[in-house]
Order: C-alpha cells, then structure tokens, then sequence
C-alpha cells in the first residue's frame, strides 16, 4: 500500500474508533489498540512509511501532544492546589521511577533498560486520564489533582526518560561518564535556550498585534516544531523537552490569552493520540505480544501495588482525604506518551548502535584501530541494550492495554461507592436567579437531582442558600467557572441570565466542558431578536424549555402567579392530557429514573413515568394534574 491511502486510512480508522468509544461510554485507546493490531496484520507500518519517515512522524505528533498538555499547565493553578500536587509530582513521581526501575531490574532487564523503563512508566497518562474525567466528572478536588497529575507528571516523565536516554546513550560513546554529563547540561541548556527564545518572540508577536487570528494556532505549532528540531540538531533528543518547556513559558505569560490556540492544539491532539496508538500498534507482532505477557502479568500487578504505595507515601501528611487517596490509588492508566517514547527510544538505540559502527569503521580507516575496537565493543554494548528496549514496546503495551482496562472501566463504581462521584450524572447548572430558578431547583432536589445556582453577586443568591440548595457566587464566564468550579454530578446546563450575550459566552465555554449537546439557554428576547441586534444563534446553542420562553416571558410568569410543579405522566394521564389541560405551562426538565434532561421544542412530549417539571399557572381553573398537589407555599409537587 502507498503511504496516502495508508495515512488516509489510518486518520479515518481513528476518528470512528474514538466515536464509537464516545457512544459506547468506553476508552477509545482500547478500540484504537484492537484497529492497530488488526491493521497491522495487513499493512505493516515500516514497510509503508520507513523507519525514518515512522520515526520522524512519531517523534514530531508526540512533541505536539507534549507542547499542547504544557499549555494547559498554569502556576496559578498548582499554587492553588498546594502542597497535594507538588507532592504528586516529586516524590509519588520518584517513588514509581525507583520501585519500577527495580521491578524491572529483577525481572532481568538490564539496569540501564530498566531506568528507561522505571522512567517511562511514571506517565500516567492525561489523554486517558482526561477523558475519564469528562464522563466521571468526579469532585473538584480529585479532578484537578487528578487532571494536573497527568498534566504536570507528563512532560516530567518524558524528560526523565529523555535524560535516562541520554545518560545512556553518551555512557555508550568514547569518553567517561563527564561527557555523558556535559551532554546532559548541553540538551538541557539549548532547551531552556530555545524555549525561552520563541515563547518571548510569540509573547510579543502577539502582544504587538503582528499575527492575524486566524494565523495564531498554525503560528505557534509552527514555532514549536521548528524549535523542536532545531534543538534537535544541536543536541540529539533535546526537542521533547524543548516543547513542553515553551508550552510551560507560554502558559504563564501574563496578558497572554492562548485559550483558543489551547482549543486547537486539542483538535490536533485527538488527532495524533489516535492515529499514533494505531500506527505504533500496527508495529508490534501478536508472537511479540505473546513471549512477554508472562512477564507483562507479573509486571501489571507490581504496578497497581506500586501506584498504592506512591501515592500513599506521595500525599502522608496532606489534607487529601482517606476516599480521595483510595481513588487515586487506582487510578494511573497508561497513554499514548508511553508507548510513543518506548518505540522512539527502541529505534533510537538501533540509531545509536549503527553510528557507533559507522564512527568505528572511520578510525579503522584513519588507522586508529584501538578506537575503532572501543567503538566495535560499545556498539555491540548497544546493539544488546537495542534488543531488551525493543522486548520493552510489547511490554508496555500490554501494560497500555490492561490498566486502561483495569481502571478506565472500572473507576466508576469506586468513585461513586467512595461518593465521589457518580456514573450516570444527572445534575443541573444553572446560571442566574429568576425567580422560577430556585422553585426549580428544590423541585429538581426533591427529585434525587443535585444542582447548582451560579450568579456574580452574593446577595443574589441569599434565596437559594436559604433553601440549602448548592451556589457559587462567581461570574459564569470568568476563568474560575469554567476551569475550577466543582461540576461534579453535573450533566446539562441552563443559561439563564437577562442578558443574551452572557448567555451565549456561557454557552461556548460550557459547551467543551459538558458538551454542547447539554448545554441550554433562553429563548432570545423577542425586542432584540432583529437581525442587528440579536447574538448569533450559533452562539446561543440549544434553547431551553418547552416551549421556548425568553427571560422576561419566564418573570412574567412568575409574577402572575404561575409555580414550579412537578408532574408525573401515566398511561392515565399522558402528556397529551397535560398540554390539553395546561396550554399555557412551561416544560422545563423531564425526569425518569434514568436521566434529567432539559425540556425542548414546542412541545415536549413525555412518556409514562416521566414527571415533568414545569411552570403552571396554578389558578387557571384546570385540575393541576392527576398524581400533582400543591404544597403550603402554593408550589406543586407530584406527591410521590
């Protein structure tokens, strides 16, 4: 097969195998590694591409995932958390490297390929990880530590294993272990060099207005791959810590606003994650799978002991609760980092051996024979050390394979039995206080439902914390709402402030974080529904209520008397009955016993053992409901 329809064949295998995983609520890396192997019985990698191209291509996406994962890394947010995340990523993140390092060492690796190895592992993987907090959606706490472990810990365990191969490699050339130091210093100094160099030279690009908007992503991925390689032609396997150092520089600049670069480096991310697990897997042979699942076995379960006993000597003494460790403790999958360093560096060591060769075979030319023996001898060194690292690439993908499995399926019910979080999230956001706002959220409670009152101003909310329903003070759209506020048991969202415009922001910035599927807002204001004044109707997303009712149609209500009623629908009394008995009502949810959703369209049609949540008017002379009453207050309720 020539390399286009193979490449073509590959991106398109990809995205369906991560939209399956995305309706089947299952991690796509697992689909992505099945296609893989199933692909690469047909099209082996190396034969299509090349080792040089495979290895060019591999190195390059993985730079951008680590470019694009030192991004989203903020000082802010690591001085918020404390002292919990800087322990995750100092001693939890040593305490793996030295107890894999001699795990592998006493299966009978080489303690050179067991660092390597001890090294790599200490990735725990953030485009599993991520994922799995999209759909777990599990305390803030746990989330962030979570999220910032796998963040933070990722460019950490690539540059240790880059200096684990570096350290290596140099021990392997002429000259004693100082020059494998001096090459040490020489890659981490012509990193910080370059980093430093293109984060100003983008920071003030940017700040004097000399990059159009539609040319900033593709700038800065640009400047990032070319510093990558130009590091690497000064100093070889310098560029991986080239990236995540710029990314790092480039997120902590003040007055530089990168969210919409952030966004499509994401794009870009899911891209390369899935066509690189199905390329790299293509790579591996079922009998390689085979020889090392013993070991594989053994190796798996002294990671999950190890991952306790990190973790436990990793946050003693901080204020991370009992549950919250448990949780913790079995949660470190496995990513696409891992399996990419490995097959970089098992064609790395190829690499190495060949050029000692070559060197070798020039002294031997230029009469230096003894030096020729010395580089002989090393390269043999090397080519030995090659064949354990490429014993390493099965191995560590069995282990992407099973702790994916291990804890991506199965975290949910310890979350929710740790009451951490939930599996089936059915919670509501709301933003703003209409008066129909807190009725509707008690009546939601009394439902099982959790919900959340956001509004800027405190006293605006003295209502709802009277009633001990959930609130943040906070504007929607500032950067605490949308990136640190607790949205844990929280599924969809309604957007009902006065004003459209604050609405629709709120509706794009919660669209990433909940999906825009489940993110709602208010029917425009019939007044400024003029094709002048009106917010853009692909801003506003999906509208709320059924039928749709904007904000002063909903206060109107309110004051002339209509409530917040929940009514249950039976095979009695269905929603054609409702609607022919209420004309003038207001659907806001339907409930069941399986989800919460946000009532929609003009009219909302339910099926028996729905309960609707509605706006009524209670005195228009019609029976509320069979199954409905009302309470003191004149609220109704369905008296189940």
């Amino acid at each position: 097969m020539e390399p286009a329809p193979y490449l073509a064949l590959v991106v398109a295998l990809s995205v369906a195998c991560q939209w399956v995983a995305w309706r089947w609520k299952v991690p796509s890396l697992l689909l992505l590694l099945v296609i893989g192997f199933g692909l690469g019985r047909v099209v082996v990698p190396d034969e299509v591409l090349g080792q040089s191209m495979l290895f060019s291509l591999v190195q390059l996406a993985v730079g951008i995932i680590l470019f694009e994962g030192a991004l989203g890394l903020r000082f802010r947010q690591v001085r918020d958390l404390g002292r919990p995340i800087l322990r995750l990523c100092t001693w939890t993140v040593l305490v793996t490297w030295v107890l894999v390092t001699l795990m592998a060492w006493a299966l009978g690796f080489d303690i050179r390929a067991a660092l390597l190895v001890g090294a790599i592992l200490t990735v725990t993987g953030p485009t599993v990880i991520n994922p799995i907090l999209r759909t777990l959606r599990p305390t803030r706490r746990v989330s962030q530590l979570l999220r910032w472990e796998g963040i933070v810990v990722d460019p950490i365990g690539a540059i240790l294993a880059v200096l684990v191969l570096q350290v290596v490699t140099a021990a392997g050339r002429t000259g004693p272990f100082l020059d494998a130091v001096l090459t040490l210093s020489r890659a981490v100094g012509i990193a910080v060099l370059i980093s430093a160099v293109s984060a100003w030279l983008l920071t003030w690009m940017m700040k004097q207005d000399l990059i159009p908007d539609y040319l900033q992503g593709v700038t800065f991925l640009a400047v990032a791959l070319g510093g990558m390689t130009a590091s690497n032609y000064v100093q070889a396997e310098s560029g991986l810590l080239t990236v995540t150092l710029l990314g790092i520089l480039l997120a902590n600049q003040p007055d530089l606003h990168i969210n919409h670069i952030i966004e499509f480096k994401e794009h870009l991310q899911v891209l390369f994650v899935g066509a690189l697990f199905v390329v790299l897997a293509g790579r591996v042979e079922p009998a390689a799978l085979v020889d090392v699942a013993p070991v594989a076995f053994v190796f798996i379960l002294g990671l999950v002991v190890i991952r306790v006993v990190a973790i436990a000597i990793g946050l003693y003494g901080t204020e991370v609760t009992r549950e919250e460790k448990t949780l913790m403790m079995l949660m470190a999958p496995r990513g696409i980092v891992a399996a990419a360093i490995t097959s970089i560096f098992a064609l790395e060591f190829s690499h190495a051996a060949d050029n000692a060769i070559s060197v070798g075979e020039q002294a031997r030319a230029d009469g230096d024979h003894a030096q020729a023996a010395t580089l002989f001898e090393r390269a043999s060194d090397l080519y030995a050390l090659s064949t354990q690292v490429d014993t390493l690439v099965p191995l560590v993908f069995l282990v992407i394979v099973c702790t994916v499995a291990l804890y991506g399926l199965g975290v949910g019910r310890l979350a929710e039995r740790l009451g951490l979080a939930t599996t089936s999230p059915r919670g509501v956001l709301f933003s703003g206080t209409g008066p129909w706002v807190v009725p509707a959220a008690k009546r939601l409670r009394e439902l099982g439902v959790p919900t959340l009152i956001v509004a800027r101003e405190r006293g605006d909310l003295r209502q709802a914390r009277m009633s001990g329903l959930r609130t943040e003070a906070a504007s929607i759209i500032s950067e605490y709402a949308v990136e640190d506020m607790d949205l844990a048991g929280i599924k969809s969202m309604v957007c009902a402030t006065r004003d459209d415009g604050t609405n629709a922001i709120a509706a794009s910035e919660f669209g990433h974080v909940l999906g825009r599927q489940n993110v709602f807002s208010l029917k425009r204001d019939e007044e400024q529904n003029h094709a002048r004044r009106a917010t853009a109707g692909h801003l506003i997303g999906n509208i709320a209520f059924s039928p749709p009712t904007d904000y002063d149609g909903l206060l109107q209500r309110s004051r002339n008397g209509h409530r917040v009623s929940s009514v249950p629908l039976t095979e009695e009394f269905t929603s054609t009955d409702f609607w022919a008995e209420h004309p003038e009502a207001v659907v806001l949810f339907v409930h069941n016993e399986s989800t919460t959703r946000v009532a929609s369209g003009k009219q909302e049609e339910g099926e028996p053992g729905d309960t609707f949540v509605a706006l009524l008017p209670v005195d228009d002379g019609t029976p509320l409901a069979r199954g409905a009453t009302i309470d003191a207050t004149g609220s109704a309720s369905s008296g189940r």
